[in-house]
């Protein structure tokens, strides 16, 4: 069906409002659960003519209803999203049987209609399964039905144009929809369920017997997964060693905690002993039909249940094909993806022996697979170093550490070296050393007034060229701050010469030079920040300028602004010329104003900004700001009136393209963690490349960018909180005894345009492992500088609501399916506790990998933000990038026109923005075999660009698709065609625009 169409075909599409047809309901998308169970089930064919059974019968209980998840219970607290089923929380589902079972009791469910009509129906799948059933209806009962075998797909969440675009489809989840494409012309019966829970149930009864017919439930239920009953069967013989038939209650205890790490003992003893009840079979001892049913329930995670039997083509296992099409086409899996490596994947993460044997990967293999490291969140491919290293070093942003001596706090800390260790260790590469006069001629090193600890300075130079290159070969930087005599800054250069020896880079800049080496050149090497006497000082020792910790203020960046900027008078330092010389890349300045900067300041001097005087600038002069740091290293150092260590926001000064955040590596919570986060995506080596649009010469980027990037679509971040596994309490809740009630916050961190943050509902079923089941879609401007974080929350805590968290580069997420690892405050990992989620990334620029390539909303020509070029004054200039404006509009309407077209196809064949091409030509291809007419389809790929030709009669909805992929091929076409041409005419413009403007400044 076309987008925008109103169908008035097709049974159960259609229910005019009459006297006799219940009035439309569109109440059950408030907040509050909605009851399944209504008090009264209508009798087959009873609401044919709208009335229903004068005394309706009690409704009987759910056979499965010791099976599916509860979420019933209400909070009273007005912040909570609750979630809600109406299944019971004893069991989930782990079979095809039993979501047939629970079709073949019926539910209540919400049939959305168009012009924002909603109905309560009751829908029912015959007891022959070969229909499916709704009432109370005003048509005949032959016609408010469905026949299984007319069904084209089963789609999950709002991917029709009646959900997509109905007036109430944002007040109910795209989890709790779902859609039954059938008949030739490709009707949509589309529903809405109360939980997700009962829509997986259905979307899985409904695949199966679409692909498998009619089965009578004996069938079904014999063919259910002999690969795990056969492993498991040959797991308990093998602790059964007196083959007595049982194992005692502890030991089967033992071996299911031994199979599912992380499995809480008491939860295991609980399960065994209301089996063992229930079977009247109570004692010390545990048969192989009590383990295996255990084991079933407590082990198999019904998310990853029915993410298998999606991809398995509804059978109980996956398949060598089966696990090629799951990596391909959804894990975005191209490199290396051969049969011969599916089955090495099976042989590795299967634990049964015939599943290993046959190429079978069972639900026990797959939830292994998807525990493992290949399918976590990080891309592994940033373990290892994996940006240029060649640049200039102003060009990174570099790890860095403030008060690394300190232990805690400036007041009550305390100081060791063990501080330096671990930040080395954590790959810091900027280290701060305030050393103070000490007794002996011995300098010392300690914070502020800090008198309790005092350690000696040639310790921790001793420290520092032990662990220097521990984490990282990339150069490491000593800020000095000297606070003792001539006498002893001699003995720190000693120190220092003879501990570090060549390590220590003291060869002059070359003056002829424009930028600093890269970090590559300066590999194993140790620089050292601080004053420098001038080059023609000739005394041992001369005064410099006391920024007192490089407390450059600033003056002169506003005449009316000195006040304000609170700038200190200029005190002088004594400074030795043999410690003097040992400064080379890193000479500590004072910074006036960027105009001074531009004239006077060298590429190897760095200015020390106070976080105050750094957040004014930033906010005051952000483009200036952001060009000053493409030349010039920056290093930013928290307010002293942070007495409790407290950290700054990094992302503060990252956006302005500072390199050097110095960070209090002791003090925990989130401005540490998106500090640890960010410096992981390049091998943790200390080093990250800034994106392009801070490092090249002719660019333009505002540090306060509120809105999108002018020229720039944004990226589109879609992310689901499937479930959460074994989440610890929080700290100080032991009040609670077991109790958890997770939620999730999904936070982005960035330029202020990307900053947002939304909360999952709280799930309030007293579990360890919640399903949360809930999707959200943030926009990207600026992805080189954004983190993603996840924080998992108590709303029901006791002392501190802190469960865990994890935070990760949005540059290395991989799409997917995948597990988070969770971390606690301090930053370890927390055994087995673990978010599933599913990731997907549109419109994804430049490069990369297929799978992030996608494509963002359509958006016409007359909401598009073209590019355009910043005047500078100077006519010449002015003209030169004017002559730019045309092709930079040419390439941005070649490149949404195909956005356009791509986005129309993918959602004419029912998938989102977000999917690939495969996805997409999969679906097509199931449709057509579902058929029941003699159409068919040719891809045609010997074509330098892709064709679809059908023959026999094709249906109107598959003529649109068709068209549709028609118009996608023919606008990538033009882009492909016309993109060199373009892209000749841009960097004509852009080699221009600096020769023009050299040539003005020599007139």
């Amino acid at each position: 069906m076309a987008e925008g169409q109103t169908d008035t075909t097709g049974a159960g599409l259609s229910d005019p409002r009459t006297p006799a047809d219940p009035t439309p309901d569109t109440s059950g998308f408030s907040a509050d659960p909605q009851p399944v169970w209504n008090g009264s089930r209508p009798e087959l064919g009873e609401g044919a003519a709208g009335k229903p059974s004068p005394t309706p019968p009690p409704p009987p209980p759910p056979p499965l209803s010791s099976i599916i998840k509860d979420g019933s219970r209400q909070r009273r607290d007005s912040k909570k999203t609750v979630s809600f089923s109406s299944m019971p929380s004893d069991r989930k589902i782990s079979s095809t049987a039993a979501c047939i079972s629970f079709m073949l009791e019926g539910c209540e469910m919400k049939k959305v209609r168009s012009n924002s009509r909603v109905y309560n129906r009751y829908f029912i799948l015959d007891s022959d399964m070969r229909s499916l059933r709704w009432e109370p209806s005003k048509k005949d009962s032959d016609k408010a039905k469905i026949d299984i075998t007319s069904i084209k797909e089963v789609r999950l969440g709002k991917k029709t144009p009646m959900l997509r675009n109905n007036g109430v489809s944002d007040q109910f989840s795209n989890e709790c929809a779902f859609s039954i494409i059938y008949g030739e012309n490709y009707e949509s019966l589309d529903l809405v369920a109360s939980s997700a829970d009962i829509v997986n149930t259905w979307v899985m009864g409904l695949r199966y017997l679409v692909s498998y017919g009619k089965h009578t439930l004996p069938v079904i239920e014999s063919s259910q997964n002999s690969l795990r009953s056969s492993w498991l069967e040959s797991m308990f013989h093998a602790a059964d060693v007196g083959t007595h038939g049982h194992i005692p209650l502890t030991r089967a205890v033992q071996l299911i905690k031994g199979l599912s790490p992380g499995m809480k003992t008491t939860k295991v003893e609980l399960k065994f002993k209301e089996l063992q009840k229930a079977k009247d079979k109570l004692g010390t001892e545990v048969t192989l039909e009590i383990f295996t049913e255990a084991y079933c329930e407590l082990c198999t995670r019904s998310e990853i249940y029915f993410l298998l039997v999606q991809f398995s083509s509804n059978k109980e296992f996956l398949d060598c094909k089966d696990l090629m099409l799951f990596l391909d086409a959804e894990q975005g899996m191209e490199e290396g993806l051969t049969e011969e490596m599916c089955l090495e994947t099976i042989r590795k993460y299967e634990p049964s022996q015939e599943g290993q044997e046959k190429g079978f990967l069972s639900i026990d293999g797959f939830t292994n697979y998807l525990l493992s490291l290949e399918c976590h969140l990080f891309d592994l491919q940033h373990e290892n170093v994996c940006q240029d290293m060649t640049q200039p070093l102003s060009h990174y942003y570099i790890n860095s550490s403030h008060n690394a001596c300190l232990l805690e706090d400036h007041f009550w800390g305390s100081s060791d070296i063990n501080g330096y260790i671990r930040a080395l260790k954590m790959g810091c590469r900027s280290i701060e050393l305030v050393v103070w006069e000490g007794p002996d001629n011995e300098p010392l090193i300690y914070a502020g007034n800090l008198m309790t600890v005092q350690i000696p300075f040639r310790t921790i130079i001793d420290v520092i060229n032990q662990y220097a290159f521990v984490a990282s070969q990339h150069p490491l930087i000593l800020c000095l701050v000297t606070r003792c005599s001539v006498k002893q800054q001699k003995v720190m250069a000693q120190h220092m010469k003879k501990i570090l020896g060549d390590r220590l880079h003291v060869d002059p800049p070359n003056p002829g030079d424009n930028y600093l080496p890269s970090p590559d050149q300066l590999k194993g090497r140790i620089l050292l920040k601080g004053k420098r006497l001038p080059g023609n000082c000739s005394d041992s020792e001369a005064d410099v300028s006391d920024e007192d910790e490089g407390i450059e203020m600033c003056q002169g960046l506003a005449e009316d602004g000195a006040d304000q900027l609170n700038v200190p008078l200029e005190r002088k330092l004594r400074l030795s010329k043999e410690l003097s010389d040992l400064v080379s890349y890193c000479r500590s300045v004072q910074f006036r104003d960027f105009d001074v900067s531009r004239r006077n300041q060298k590429y190897w001097e760095i200015c020390s900004f106070n976080e105050v005087v750094a957040s004014r600038i930033g906010n005051e002069y952000p483009e200036d700001f952001v060009i000053y740091n493409k030349k010039f290293l920056s290093r930013i150092y928290p307010s002293s009136m942070r007495i409790d260590a407290s950290n700054m926001n990094p992302q503060d000064f990252w956006k302005c393209g500072c390199q050097m955040v110095a960070m209090n590596y002791q003090t925990h919570g989130l401005m540490m963690d998106l500090n640890i986060g960010w410096f992981r995506q390049n091998g943790n080596c200390g080093y990250v490349l800034r994106p392009a649009i801070m490092r090249e010469e002719v660019s333009y980027f505002s540090a306060n960018a509120k809105d999108s990037l002018p020229g720039v679509s944004a990226q589109l971040l879609h992310i689901k909180i499937i479930s959460g596994q074994n989440l610890p309490k929080p700290k100080g809740s032991a009040a609670k005894g077991d109790v958890v009630e997770p939620y999730v916050y999904v936070e982005i961190h960035g330029i202020p345009a990307d900053c947002s943050e939304q909360r999952t509902k709280t799930v309030t079923q007293h579990d360890d492992n919640p399903i949360f089941d809930d999707s959200f879609e943030f926009q990207i401007n600026l992805p080189e500088l954004a983190l993603l974080r996840f924080v998992v929350l108590d709303d029901d805590y006791i002392g501190d609501e802190f469960i865990a968290q994890y935070t990760i580069p949005f540059e290395c997420l991989q799409a997917g399916y995948r597990h988070v690892p969770l971390q606690s405050l301090t930053g370890e990992f927390l055994p087995h506790s673990t978010l599933f989620i599913h990731v997907a990334v549109s419109n994804r620029r430049g490069g990369g990998k297929s799978q992030k390539r996608g494509l963002s909303v359509r958006k016409g020509k007359n909401a598009r933000e073209y590019t355009s070029t910043k005047t500078v004054g100077i006519k010449v200039i002015d003209e030169v990038f004017r002559v730019a404006t045309q092709p930079l509009r040419e390439a941005m309407d070649l490149r949404e026109n195909v956005q356009n077209a791509m986005v129309s196809f993918k959602e004419l064949c029912g998938l989102t923005p977000a999917a690939n091409m495969k996805q997409c030509i999969l679906t097509l291809s199931s449709w057509l075999l579902n058929s029941d007419n003699t159409v068919s389809v040719t891809l045609n790929l010997s074509e330098q660009y892709p064709s679809m030709e059908a023959q026999g009669p094709v249906p109107d909805h598959l003529r649109k698709v068709l068209a549709a992929y028609e118009t996608m091929i023919q606008t990538s076409k033009m882009l492909i065609e016309s993109a060199d041409a373009v892209y000749v005419k841009i960097m004509q413009a852009q080699k221009a625009g600096p020769s023009r403007s050299a040539e003005t400044r020599k007139e």
